[in-house]
């Protein structure tokens, strides 16, 4: 059924990207965003995504560190790798940015001092940031609390009956 689920998102988000407005203009999505609808368990780097790619379409995780050899960001990135299925399930996108120097948009907006891991909603609000590695039952946790992730959950269930 998750597979069901999966592509019903999939189609849905293409369907809306592709939707004409009422000035007859279309919008496509950005590449970041159909980068990760073909594989959201593959973490995105920063340096091409505009902060607003993924608004109404996936929740971020962003990782930040001012190197990639960063103890701190080795260890979050395996963790989040390890249950990659578990975020994918919740609609998120990670993404990281290991270098302050290119000056991302992401790390514009989030303005990190070395490591940081960020947890930023569907709406594009700032949910979390965290100075040290979480674990991704923990995030779970947080974004399952999240309204928005309510309301997903009650229509899936809804949906299976």
């Amino acid at each position: 059924m998750k597979d069901m689920n999966k592509r019903y998102f999939i189609a849905s988000v293409a369907a809306l990207a592709f939707m004409p407005f009422a000035s007859g203009a279309q919008t496509a999505p950005s590449d970041a965003v159909t980068t990760w609808l073909a594989d959201p368990t593959i973490p995105l780097s920063a340096d091409s995504i505009d902060v607003t790619d993924f608004q109404w379409i996936a929740r971020t995780v962003a990782v930040f560190a001012d190197s990639p050899n960063d103890p701190a960001f080795i260890e979050q990135m395996t963790l989040l790798e390890a249950r990659s299925d578990e975020l994918a399930e919740r609609d998120v996108v990670v993404i990281y940015d290991t270098d302050p120097d290119a000056r991302s948009p992401l790390r514009l907006k989030l303005r990190p001092r070395g490591f940081m891991l960020a947890l930023v909603g569907k709406d594009g609000q700032i949910v979390l940031r965290k100075p040290s590695p979480w674990d991704v039952r923990e995030l779970s946790r947080s974004i399952d609390k999240m309204p928005m992730r309510q309301t997903e959950i009650d229509d899936r269930r809804g949906s299976d009956q």
